[in-house]
C-alpha cells in the first residue's frame, strides 16, 4: 500500500470543513498523514456488489467531495460499486492522539458485529477498517448514516502526485459523470 503524506482520503473532520481555508489544509495534513490512500481492492467480507449501479465499474466520474486535499474535482475511474450503509463516525485512534470527528466513510461491513440493519446515531462500535493508522480496533461513535451505493475509485489528485488506486469510499451523491 502506498502511504502519502497529504490528506488524500475519503474522510472528513468537521472541525474545518472549508476547503479554501488554510486551517483546513493544515488540519487535513495533520489528521490524514497516515492514511492508506491506495488499497489492494479487497473488500470486507459480506459486502455485496450493487446490481445496476449508477456508475458501473470502468465509468469515468468527477469527484465532488473535499474529504481531502486534491480530491474535489478530480477525474476518477470506478473500480467497485457496492450496496451498503455508509457511516460518519467519530473515534480516538488506538495509536493515541486527538479524537477524529465526523470521519467519512466507514461501511456496515467494517464495523465489528454490526449485523445487517443500519445502526442509530450514538451507537458505540468497534472499527475493522484500516483507512488510517490507529483506526483498526478503535472504539467509535456513529454520528449519522446513509443507505447508499458506495464506490471504490482510482484517481490522480488535482494537486498532482501518484495515482490513488482502489480508494475507499465515496457515496453516489459525491460523484458526477464525466461529460
Amino acid at each position: 500500500m502506498i502511504l502519502l503524506g497529504i490528506g488524500l482520503v475519503a474522510c472528513s473532520n468537521d472541525q474545518n470543513d472549508n476547503s479554501g481555508s488554510s486551517d483546513s489544509k493544515n488540519h487535513a495534513e495533520m489528521d490524514h498523514s497516515s492514511m492508506n490512500h491506495s488499497s489492494s481492492g479487497e473488500v470486507p467480507e459480506g459486502l455485496q456488489d450493487k446490481e445496476n449501479p449508477t456508475y458501473p465499474v470502468g465509468s469515468k466520474v468527477i469527484i465532488n467531495a473535499d474529504h481531502m486535499e486534491g480530491m474535489d474535482g478530480a477525474e476518477a475511474t470506478v473500480s467497485g460499486a457496492f450496496d451498503t450503509t455508509a457511516y460518519i463516525i467519530s473515534y480516538t485512534p488506538t495509536t493515541g492522539g486527538e479524537k477524529v470527528t465526523d470521519h467519512k466513510w466507514v461501511i456496515q461491513e467494517e464495523l465489528e458485529n454490526a449485523g445487517n440493519d443500519p445502526l442509530e446515531p450514538g451507537t458505540e462500535v468497534t472499527l475493522n477498517a484500516d483507512h488510517m493508522e490507529g483506526m483498526d480496533g478503535a472504539e467509535a461513535t456513529i454520528e449519522s448514516s446513509v443507505e447508499t451505493t458506495v464506490y471504490m475509485v482510482d484517481f490522480t489528485p488535482t494537486t498532482g502526485g501518484e495515482e490513488v488506486k482502489n480508494h475507499k469510499w465515496l457515496t453516489e451523491d459525491e460523484l458526477t459523470p464525466v461529460e
